[in-house]
């Protein structure tokens, strides 16, 4: 009967001591035993019983230095922290255009063999260099319209969507309730490009029609090119006549998404949860100051945003049995992308490069920083934490 996997391990335990010590002619022997008991071949027993309790060597050392020492860690943690954090894939792409300007504001200051090694790393090795930053900086999310009216509203459904001529636009509506919807509560209005992905958000004290339709006009007014297509879902705050009126009268062409049907206004759903929850986070937000203090931050996030955050748009999307493969574009900003549009006037893109030559992108995140230390102390006074306690993670929800 063959000995089970514990029993060997004792015999060998046993064994192995008694080899050790013993002298060459006795060795011979103990190793014919132990080849009987166990079944091993007479070599594999020899190698058991000479290495048993040794830590054996790694097969594989590396021989060679490392190629990104601190420095390169040091600046490249520099950028990604000026960048909000962004993953490898859209920030590698992105270096070759952030670093002058980060230099040329005296936000980077790195020797010519740093630089060089900076703008050619990988995605790969960006995720890796930054995979315990990263950690520190991680964060964890917490009636209807007439139908009359609805039905005088055409519904665009998602495969419906022209994704190559700028102007289309999808809106919508993110709620600051801290997850309680009794009484009045601030929202943001926002509006997003699907050609371009460029983006712009407005604060409201609640959710009324006038109010909406107001922070509407602002966003439309302040897009970097003609707005010729309006989408939103179905609430009543945007199916509603004033805001039909007014597209009439504009000339875009207004429409709404489908009931219980997200995916129609998933190019705006995807920009609530990436910009605004991401730096305003989920808590309750209401009164005209807080309100102020929301505008004070988007006012400094929108042109963060769309001048320095690289998006990646999907090209294409194929389905073989379960698996589904996804291929990505090179990632940019929504300001590329509205520089290298033909169907975009030039005096938009002229306008749109004098603006870029002006900002820095480090003094933005401090401002966008500033703001959510402010909200965080409202935050924490809703709640009754004492501002010595307020913590970041109330951005993220976990309050």
């Amino acid at each position: 009967m063959a000995l089970t996997l514990k029993t060997r391990r004792e015999v060998s335990k046993e064994t192995a001591y008694r080899y050790e010590k013993a002298r060459k002619k006795d060795k011979t022997k103990i190793l014919d035993e132990y080849v009987v008991l166990t079944g091993y071949t007479r070599h594999h027993a020899a190698q058991v019983l000479s290495r048993w309790g040794k830590r054996s060597p790694p097969k594989h050392t590396r021989c060679r230095p490392s190629i990104y020492d601190y420095r390169i860690f040091k600046a490249l943690r520099k950028v990604w922290l000026v960048c909000d954090s962004i993953c490898g894939k859209r920030l590698a792409p992105y270096l070759a255009v952030i670093v002058p300007v980060l230099e040329a504001h005296n936000e980077l200051k790195v020797d010519a063999e740093t630089r060089q090694k900076l703008l050619g790393i990988s995605a790969a090795t960006i995720d890796r260099l930054l995979a315990t930053e990263r950690a520190k900086y991680a964060l964890k999310p917490g009636g209807k319209p007439a139908f009359s009216l609805m039905n005088r509203i055409p519904v665009k459904t998602f495969s419906e969507w022209d994704r190559s001529e700028p102007g289309h636009e999808q809106v919508d509506l993110v709620e600051h309730n801290g997850g309680d919807s009794r009484g009045e509560y601030a929202n943001t209005v926002v509006l997003t490009d699907i050609c371009t992905s460029w983006t712009q958000m407005q604060a409201v004290l609640n959710k009324a029609q006038v109010r909406v339709f107001s922070a509407l006009e602002e966003v439309v007014d302040e897009m970097p090119f003609d707005v010729v297509g309006l989408h939103s879902d179905g609430g009543r705050e945007f199916i509603n006549n004033h805001l039909k009126d007014y597209c009439e009268d504009k000339g875009i062409a207004f429409s709404h998404s489908r009931t219980y049907e997200k995916n129609d206004n998933c190019y705006v759903e995807q920009k609530n949860g990436n910009i605004v929850r991401r730096a305003v986070g989920y808590a309750r937000y209401s009164g005209e100051k807080e309100v102020a203090l929301l505008n004070e931050l988007y006012a400094s996030l929108k042109l963060y945003v769309n001048f320095f955050q690289p998006v990646m748009k999907l090209e294409v999307k194929t389905r073989l049995g379960s698996k589904v493969t996804k291929r990505y574009d090179k990632a940019k900003t929504p300001y590329q992308r509205v520089l290298e549009c033909d169907k975009i006037d030039e005096r938009f893109k002229e306008t749109l490069r004098e603006k870029y030559r002006k900002l820095n992108p480090a003094e933005l995140k401090r401002k966008i920083t500033r703001c959510q230390e402010r909200l965080l102390k409202y935050a924490a006074r809703r709640r009754g934490i004492s501002k010595h306690n307020v913590d970041k993670t109330l951005l993220s929800g976990r309050i």
